[in-house]
């Protein structure tokens, strides 16, 4: 991981996650001291949780300014957190499925709007010089059967264990009634150095 001078990663902190869609808007009330207010989120506006919380953030996989990325959109519903996400042709693992890399890199993606969503909650901002409050320290992927392709998948996240200092975050790809993949994800709070 490459890292930022101080000022710089402290520039993209503020505008990645401190200055949300919220706050920017002014006229919603759903922003309250910095933390996003769930209710509002669910019964109005429609925007997602990296709308809300990292709008300018470039990830491939969840990014709203990446417009070659998935774009993947998670939104919290009464307890858990979940997306749906329909594959490209080109992510085809040569046998007619969804790809693996694919398949583990929208359950990260899935897993961090489940933590940076948990971290707003608690008000747990980026600490100094960090643009995230967290980063991935580890994915264990488990591929249970074939994931189709080009079909929409729903995605399923929750924060099983949660501390300043560590989260864990347990997410599932499900089509068709039944899971197809599954992942526990490791978060640690960024600290730049």
């Amino acid at each position: 991981m490459q890292s930022l001078c101080s000022c710089a990663a402290e520039a993209l902190a503020r505008s990645l996650f401190r200055n949300c869609e919220l706050h920017r808007r002014g006229g919603l009330r759903a922003c309250k001291n910095g933390r996003v207010d769930q209710q509002r989120i669910v019964g109005g506006g429609g925007l997602s949780i990296q709308e809300l919380l990292y709008p300018g953030l470039p990830c491939f996989g969840c990014g709203p300014v990446n417009t070659r990325g998935l774009q993947l959109r998670s939104y919290p519903v009464e307890g858990v957190v979940r997306a749906r996400f329909t594959s490209w042709r080109e992510h085809d693992n040569g046998l007619g499925q969804l790809n693996g890399g694919i398949i583990s890199t929208v359950l990260d993606c899935h897993s961090a709007a489940a933590v940076m969503w948990e971290a707003n909650q608690r008000h747990w901002a980026p600490l100094r010089g960090a643009a995230l409050p967290y980063v991935t320290a580890g994915l264990d992927v488990r591929f249970l059967r074939p994931s189709p392709l080009a079909q929409e998948v729903m995605l399923t996240a929750h924060v099983s264990e949660a501390d300043e200092a560590l989260m864990n975050c347990e997410v599932e790809l499900e089509w068709d009634g039944k899971v197809r993949a599954t992942a526990t994800a490791v978060w640690k709070r960024w600290r730049p150095r």
